[in-house]
């Protein structure tokens, strides 16, 4: 027996920014952490050092040293901090304001000094339940800057490859780490994506092996309409965003990198590719259910005409001798009973027959 699933009714995120000043900061989003997570990861060739803070002031003194330094920042209600760090780093208004709406699509700006980029970090978390989450990554000299809405992402690989001395991440630069990030987002695409192919070939199954008057079937169908359309909106920018990435002439972006960019591009398109695949086939998977139900209503209707063919003659056999005529031979008959049981058998069995030559029982 399948377990039914509540459906969540997803909250709106209401824009809050709608005439206000380019450039005021103002958060638009529904995540909201009661204090600022700063992870903060310096490290060269020879050393890594890590620290967990509540302040972004205590990643300031990093900067002009001889490393790299990775600060990712978790809350983006916490707009203060974010504009501390982003005067610290000398960003751009307009880049502050697109970090903390998390309705701004996925985007790439270059600057003199550093460059700007929004993705969708899209996963699935402890309870298995889809979510979409706003990343913003700034990429300059020496640093990179990462903001998330919450605690939980999917960088834990890249932390490990940080953490070992052996690799290219250790002796790359920072538009080295601004690409490992993007391909671990782009990565976990392609588990989403896995899991959208499980979802679509359940639902399949069900509408074969199982009873069609499920009530759940059509809603958890549109479900899976809604969450391929979040994932392809999520999706379908960032090919232009690493395309333009790619073709950037930008002097942060060393020539190896480049090399990967090219093929993080291949990646996205196969994954835009499939996105495309599995939205044609939940499209059908409707027509499919409806047309389930059509046949299994069709069955029913022919089982009830069957019946309904056999007994109209039985019927007016009946009739005729039910009629309150005062003089009908047949009834007169010492076994006339018997004989019109044996007459409306006769007609039932030649009936079956009839039916199963057809090869409609």
């Amino acid at each position: 027996m399948r377990v039914r699933r509540k459906h969540k009714k997803k909250q709106k995120v209401k824009n809050t920014s709608v005439n206000q000043i380019p450039g005021q900061v103002t958060y638009v989003g529904n995540k909201v952490t009661e204090t600022p997570s700063v992870e903060i990861i310096n490290f060269d060739r020879e050393k890594v050092h890590r620290q967990d803070s509540k302040s972004v002031s205590d990643a300031f003194h990093y900067k002009g040293q001889d490393s790299i330094t990775w600060i990712n920042i978790n809350g983006l209600n916490h707009t203060k901090e974010i504009e501390e760090l982003g005067k610290h780093y000398k960003l751009h208004p307009l880049i502050i304001e697109d970090i903390v709406n998390t309705q701004q699509r996925p985007k790439f700006d270059d600057y003199d000094d550093y460059i700007f980029v929004v993705v969708k970090m899209l996963y699935n978390d402890n309870q298995n339940e889809f979510v979409n989450e706003h990343l913003s990554i700034v990429a300059g000299d020496g640093f990179v800057l990462t903001f998330q809405e919450a605690d939980g992402d999917v960088f834990d690989g890249v932390r490990e490859r940080i953490n070992n001395t052996k690799g290219r991440m250790r002796t790359s630069g920072s538009d080295y780490l601004m690409y490992a990030l993007i391909d671990a987002v782009v990565d976990n695409y392609f588990i989403i994506i896995e899991s959208l192919s499980d979802k679509i070939e359940m639902i399949e199954d069900l509408l074969f092996t199982q009873a069609v008057e499920d009530e759940d079937m059509t809603q958890e169908i549109q479900d899976l309409k809604r969450e391929v359309l979040r994932i392809r909106k999520a999706i379908y920018p960032l090919r232009e965003v690493i395309n333009r990435l790619e073709n950037s002439e930008h002097h942060l972006i060393d020539e190896k990198t480049h090399s990967y960019l090219r093929d993080l591009q291949d990646h996205i398109t196969q994954i835009s590719e499939n996105i495309e695949i599995y939205r044609e086939m939940i499209w059908g998977l409707m027509d499919m259910y409806m047309t389930t139900i059509s046949n299994k209503m069709n069955e029913v209707m022919k089982v009830l005409t069957i019946m309904a063919s056999i007994f109209i003659p039985l019927t007016f056999m009946a009739g005729i001798y039910g009629m309150n005529f005062e003089y009908i031979p047949e009834l007169q008959l010492q076994y006339g009973y018997f004989y019109l049981w044996g007459a409306m058998l006769i007609v039932f069995f030649l009936m079956i027959w009839y039916f199963r030559r057809k090869k409609w029982l």
